[in-house]
């Protein structure tokens, strides 16, 4: 998607939020159904009526290097997760569901997919941090950070919203966020779009099974 890059060693407004929301306090959530989605196809996950539209931003890998959400996603596949690396449930389960799902593919399919993790908590989550998290599940996974108003605006148009929750009696806080995972893929007409989300309860067999039919396609 987007011109080619060269991949890495180590190897995605405030009204799209209403339309797919589910805002997690890393320990509870509440699942509100995409307005715009349906289920079905085939597909495990939820098919957007009107994909999002990927947004021309500029975040920070763990490499300390530019990362441009339209032109360094550019494999055929791209799945993005927002989180952060002190998540006590919710992230840990979905990047491993994904980390699992990857060993379920071919080579030449883990050869077309990337999975790049955006980081909610930039405060706390610097570069070393995200790259020993994300190394604990495949160190193929790319992290980004930036700050909060550019993360604000990429993950809103990933329809996706987070804060700063409440402190926790053991020191620090949590950070209410979104948990769906966004596929990221190429429109007929050259265009960074999602057209697919999945929620924090897919399995990995499931992403794979998904993640499959989209390179296919």
């Amino acid at each position: 998607m987007g011109s080619p890059r060269t991949r890495r060693a180590r190897a995605g407004a405030a009204a799209a939020v209403a339309s797919l929301l589910v805002l997690t306090a890393c320990g509870g959530t509440e699942r509100l159904e995409p307005a715009s989605a349906e289920s079905g196809g085939g597909m495990h996950g939820d098919t957007l009526d009107e994909p999002y539209v990927v947004p021309e931003l500029t975040l920070t890998d763990t490499e300390g290097e530019d990362f441009d959400l339209v032109t360094d996603t550019d494999a055929p596949l791209t799945l993005v997760f927002f989180g952060f690396t002190n998540c006590p449930d919710v992230c840990n389960v979905v990047m491993s569901s994904l980390a699992s799902a990857r060993t379920r593919l071919s080579d030449a399919q883990r050869e077309d997919l990337d999975v790049v993790f955006v980081t909610t908590d930039p405060a706390r989550d610097d570069e070393a941090t995200i790259r020993s998290y994300l190394d604990r599940f495949d160190p193929s996974f790319t992290g980004l950070t930036a700050d909060i108003p550019t993360l604000t605006e990429a993950a809103s148009a990933f329809s996706i919203f987070f804060e700063k929750g409440d402190r926790l009696p053991s020191g620090g806080y949590d950070v209410a966020h979104g948990s769906y995972v966004a596929a990221v893929t190429t429109d007929a007409e050259g265009r960074d779009r999602v057209p697919v989300v999945w929620d924090e309860q897919t399995s990995a067999a499931q992403f794979a099974e998904d993640v499959s039919t989209l390179l296919a396609r």
